[in-house]
């Protein structure tokens, strides 16, 4: 076929890296996202990208933006010290091999991969639904009446993912049990000695009783990300953000004294307060961390995870990231997988572009995907199993 032109559902991270993959294969797309802007929503801070991110990163970016990428990413240490509630180490993970770690803040990645593919990203599009024509393209529908056909439809609009309920509709995104506030803790002459050295780690998780637990991670920009921009790539605009430590608190739903609907309510003070109140006799310095929390950053999650699917039959319409393998942030990997998924299909659909049928490279692509991205949903449930709490994961 000729060069397939490409419907991309959500402007996340997987869905970003996928268009600056197809703009690299001269691959037409068009990504359609329902929020207002790129930073409509909080989603996140500090992301850790180890060499499956970095590797995808730079197979999809202009060497410029990934050296702009690389710029403003933070090298914290490798290790992932523990600790309990009164601050005594319990252990230190060393990294299994010589991977590449790197501490990424999530709005300026984003922001990276946006640029140069802007002209393509349409805003405030919120899915609906899609039709497979007799001709096998594939029409996406939109809320307020808009549509648009494409060769290849590609759900990129994470775990609450439309596409993937009309799609694979026996597909189970579940409960994990646990409720976490992310937040942040700007670092400053006065913050930064709250945390021992061994915290500017890759992470650091402190558990407590009842399975309660606070983790940290560094941000720490090599140079300040507007600075970098103005060197590498002038046509990005970054935000002068300072480094900051993301200090997120976890526990498992039924510990709360509060609802799912009332936690989306409170404001950050009452978080912080409430988080106090739990904390209790924790060490002096936990309890200063969250006591500096940037109130206005803290914001709270339910947890989920997918529970593994087997393969379904190849059609024009796939899936990237957390709208098939959503997964527990305790294996550290979900963001690695959708850039890894992303560079992928770009790949997949550059061989279709160079004469690849297009059923034979999706069904590649997809093999590939299903199998590392559901062992990377079994080993995070696992590990938030062992050290959060977590429910187990369901029988597929």
């Amino acid at each position: 076929m000729p060069r397939p032109h490409v419907i991309i559902v959500g402007a996340g991270l997987g869905g970003l890296c996928l268009a600056q993959g197809l703009r690299r294969h001269g691959i037409s797309f068009t990504v359609y996202e329902a929020d207002d802007a790129l930073a409509s929503r909080r989603q996140g801070y500090r992301i850790h990208i180890d060499g499956h991110g970095d590797h995808a990163l730079a197979q999809v970016l202009p060497a410029n933006l990934h050296r702009l990428f690389r710029a403003t990413s933070g090298r914290p240490r490798p290790s992932t010290p523990v600790f309990d509630d009164q601050l005594n180490r319990l252990a230190v993970l060393e990294p299994s091999d010589e991977d590449v770690h790197l501490a990424a803040d999530r709005l300026t990645l984003r922001r990276i991969l946006l640029a140069g593919v802007e002209d393509a990203v349409r805003f405030g599009e919120r899915f609906t639904g899609f039709v497979t024509g007799a001709d096998g393209r594939v029409t996406a529908r939109f809320a307020g009446g808009g549509a648009a056909t494409g060769d290849v439809l590609v759900a990129a609009d994470g775990v609450n993912s439309a596409v993937r309920r009309q799609y694979l509709p026996h597909a189970r995104v579940v409960d994990t049990g646990l409720r976490q506030l992310y937040g942040k803790v700007p670092l400053t002459e006065r913050t930064r000695p709250l945390f021992p050295d061994d915290m500017y780690a890759v992470f650091t998780p402190i558990s407590g009783p009842g399975r309660m637990f606070v983790g940290v991670a560094p941000v720490e920009y090599p140079e300040p990300p507007g600075q970098a921009a103005a060197r590498l790539a002038p046509a990005v605009r970054l935000d002068a953000d300072g480094d900051y430590m993301t200090c997120s608190f976890g526990a498992r739903a039924e510990f709360l004294p509060c609802s799912d609907d009332e936690l989306r309510s409170m404001p950050g003070s009452e978080l912080q307060e409430m988080t106090l109140g739990l904390l209790g006799a924790w060490h002096p310095r936990v309890r200063a961390i969250i006591e500096h929390w940037d109130l206005p950053s803290v914001f709270p999650i339910v947890l989920r995870t997918s529970v593994p699917i087997a393969p379904w039959p190849t059609t024009p319409v796939t899936l990237l990231g957390d709208a098939v393998h959503a997964m527990s942030p305790a294996g550290g990997v979900g963001a690695n997988t959708a850039l890894r998924d992303a560079a992928a299909l770009a790949s997949a659909l550059g061989r279709v572009a160079r004469g690849r049928p297009l059923l034979r490279a999706l069904a590649e692509y997809e093999a590939a995907m299903v199998a590392y991205g559901f062992d990377a949903v079994r080993l995070s449930a696992e590990n938030g199993r062992r050290m959060l709490g977590q429910d187990p994961l369901p029988a597929a």
